[in-house]
């Protein structure tokens, strides 16, 4: 009599935590660090781990085709697939006894090390500080994100600065401006294009206030390389208390904010990076830029700087240089690079709430190791005793 067939919840939950899954897992994320690492010389580091490590689908733009095509799992999906199936491999296939303590304890630290990178693709938030010897300065920029910002200009002490990031006006077409009286209609949206002089044969222009009446706006592909950068430009239309003030063009291609007037309260819009605004300053006070002798090949970059964090009552100076970064309140300011013949230092800054997770996971894995193979061991030699 032929046994009964495998209930399919359960023949789907042996697939689940079987070896050959790991296996393929591991098989196709070997497979994206390659093509990720070989795509670099044509996207750039930011560009290739976008497409290829933080995504479910890595797609192809057929050039005959209006529509790209998927062809190859992307790292989101293929971790994700490795942390149920070790996860599902811990709970059937081990027994929670001492004996088998070290191999739990190992895929333990490999499921936190998979979560950790999740975490860092999620939450990790990586900007620059560009900053100039005796400049103070109380924010980073993201070299990636573009905001626009509205700049009321109603104290004469400081500027009230209201932000909208690119991602709404790219999906809005009406944004109201929390805190201001002013919403926004979005007549057009360019996630990259070029500026350059209408000429009299050209289409009229959409603004129809300011420089950008005179500007011809030609849509661009997108770049995702590290060398290069979007211009990202929008048409829009400020409207206050019912009144319209006409369709302007922003856009970081443009000399200067472009500034209206409502009841003499001035109002400038520009389009720049994000900011991230700080609770404290920091203030470069020297930079070095250190060669070897006889050569331009650098040595050692350093920096100087001087925190001042009045809610803590702290003043204090730190030295940032190659390999010791400074880390204070969550970031963490690496020495990038200079520019302005040494004038000027660049530090990269990252903010990671979950930069510990893979220090934590490879000590776990390391203790689970250490005791598998101590087990082991002691196993062993007891038989050889008892022989």
């Amino acid at each position: 009599m032929a046994d009964p067939p495998t209930p399919l919840p359960r023949r789907l939950w042996d697939a689940l935590a079987s070896l050959e899954l790991t296996l393929i897992s591991l098989a196709l994320l070997m497979a994206l660090v390659l093509l990720c690492t070989l795509a670099q010389t044509r996207l750039g580091i930011f560009g290739a781990v976008q497409i290829y490590m933080r995504s479910f689908i890595v797609w192809w733009q057929v050039p005959a085709l209006p529509f790209r095509l998927p062809v190859f799992p992307g790292g989101v999906l293929v971790g994700l697939m490795l942390l149920f199936n070790l996860t599902a491999a811990l709970i059937k296939r081990f027994d929670f006894t001492w004996g088998k303590s070290g191999l739990w304890i190992i895929h333990a630290g490999l499921i936190l090390l998979i979560a950790g990178e999740f975490s860092s693709g999620a939450f990790q938030v990586e900007t620059n500080m560009n900053i100039e010897v005796g400049q103070t300065v109380n924010f980073t920029e993201s070299s990636r994100d573009i905001e626009l910002t509205i700049t009321h200009s109603k104290d004469p002490s400081h500027d009230q600065i209201y932000s909208i990031p690119a991602s709404l006006l790219r999906r809005s077409e009406s944004i109201a401006v929390p805190g201001t009286p002013i919403t926004l209609r979005v007549k057009r949206y360019f996630e990259n294009a070029t500026l350059a002089m209408r000429e009299q044969t050209d289409p009229a222009s959409l603004a129809t206030a300011g420089v950008g009446a005179d500007v011809k706006v030609v849509a661009q592909p997108v770049v995702v390389s590290d060398n290069e950068m979007n211009q990202t430009s929008v048409f829009v239309e400020p409207v206050l208390k019912g009144q319209s003030f006409g369709t302007w063009l922003v856009s970081p291609g443009l000399a200067a904010p472009q500034t209206f007037v409502d009841e003499g309260q001035t109002y400038a819009m520009a389009m720049q990076h994000r900011r991230y605004y700080l609770p404290y300053s920091i203030t470069l006070k020297d930079f070095r830029h250190d060669v070897y002798a006889g050569t331009d090949i650098p040595k050692n970059f350093s920096s100087l700087v001087h925190i001042s964090h009045p809610a803590k009552n702290e003043e204090r100076d730190v030295l940032i240089y190659m390999n010791q970064p400074l880390r204070y309140e969550g970031r963490t300011f690496y020495q990038a690079s200079y520019g302005k013949e040494g004038k000027l230092s660049i530090l990269q800054v990252v903010q990671n709430p979950g930069w510990t997770l893979p220090y934590i996971s490879c000590g776990i894995i390391t203790l689970g190791l250490l005791l598998h193979f101590g087990l082991t061991l002691r196993r062993s030699l007891q038989q050889r005793r008892a022989a």
